[in-house]
């Protein structure tokens, strides 16, 4: 886990991402240039938290909005509203905590043991136990 990559604006786990090892995470630098990122341009997220002037989605309403990835991704949005009910530091911890006992952010790809979560509630269990309920 790269702890000071922290959260992304959108709520994704910057810390444990494994997609591009050039990246730096979403808030370097505020988050305003950001040319080493192929998605930065057209992320809609990026975009809405800059016009108002937020750390993240998270200082929102994650919850209730359905801009870019939350419009057909449950993680980024579950992510999100944990970090808006629980705060940033208890997510980390969570995520630091999953991630020792063996759940996966990416498994395939950009895929992992935080997918597939129809119910972003559920998500946000996961997140904070580490175990899959019904």
């Amino acid at each position: 886990m790269k702890r000071e990559l922290g959260i992304a604006r959108c709520g994704l786990a910057c810390c444990l991402c494994s997609e591009n090892v050039n990246c730096k995470g979403c808030k370097r630098d505020g988050f305003l240039e950001l040319s080493w990122c192929k998605d930065a341009e057209w992320c809609e997220n990026r975009g809405c938290v800059i016009k108002k002037g937020l750390s993240g989605c998270y200082e929102c309403e994650p919850s209730g909005c359905s801009k870019g990835l939350y419009a057909e991704k449950n993680k980024a949005q579950a992510f999100a509203e944990f970090a808006r009910r629980y705060g940033i530091s208890a997510l980390l911890d969570c995520l630091e905590r999953n991630e020792q006992t063996g759940i996966v952010y990416h498994r395939e790809g950009i895929r992992g043991d935080y997918d597939d979560f129809d119910d972003p509630e559920a998500l946000i269990r996961f997140i904070r136990t580490g175990k899959r309920t019904k």
